[in-house]
């Protein structure tokens, strides 16, 4: 009986062992999700749009800040009556664009899907506002070095981007139509 006591006692040992085991990774991945919430790794929330009348709303995505002196945009716009350009095979970049020093400049960028305006400082950007036309739908992702807007047609088989990375190097603006 004592060699089948020890097997016994061994059984239980692995057993609890297991028990243990299992509880600790448990605990850890409830962990490390919690930590993870809110990340890069979540999908893109889209912001409320306000019904109440009053002020508007001082998001980054429609704020315009009043520069001191107004800059020239990059991107020329055209007039209504004007032929339409030329179309660039998808996903080719359309601009790029580092920004001088100084102040900071505002510019606008305007795609197929709608029309940006950042603020282009030495060392980083922001964005200033952007507006899909009509037919249009936006999505915004901001990240420390980096933000991307992203203007998709209603039937989900166009889309415009905008980029603009500034991570160790002067903000470098490009904008893609796919």
């Amino acid at each position: 009986m004592g060699q089948y006591g020890a097997v016994r006692r061994g059984f239980l040992h692995v057993g609890v062992w297991a028990l243990t085991t299992a509880a600790a990774v448990t605990l850890s991945w409830f962990g490390v999700r919690s930590v993870l919430r809110g990340t890069a790794y979540d999908p893109p929330r889209a912001l409320p749009i306000s019904t109440t009348s009053g002020p508007p709303p001082q998001i980054s995505a429609t704020h315009r800040p009043r520069p001191t002196t107004p800059a020239p945009s990059r991107t020329p716009t055209r007039a209504p009556d004007s032929p339409v350009p030329p179309q660039r095979p998808p996903g080719t970049p359309k601009a790029s664009a580092p920004a001088d020093g100084g102040s900071g400049n505002v510019h606008a960028y305007t795609v197929g899907g709608g029309r940006v305006v950042l603020d282009l400082e030495a060392s980083s950007a922001s964005l200033v506002s952007a507006t899909p036309n009509p037919g249009w739908q936006m999505q915004v992702w901001t990240q420390e070095g980096w933000l991307r807007v992203t203007f998709t047609s209603a039937s989900g088989t166009q889309a415009s981007s905008v980029f603009c990375t500034w991570n160790g190097h002067p903000p470098t603006v490009q904008a893609f139509e796919g």
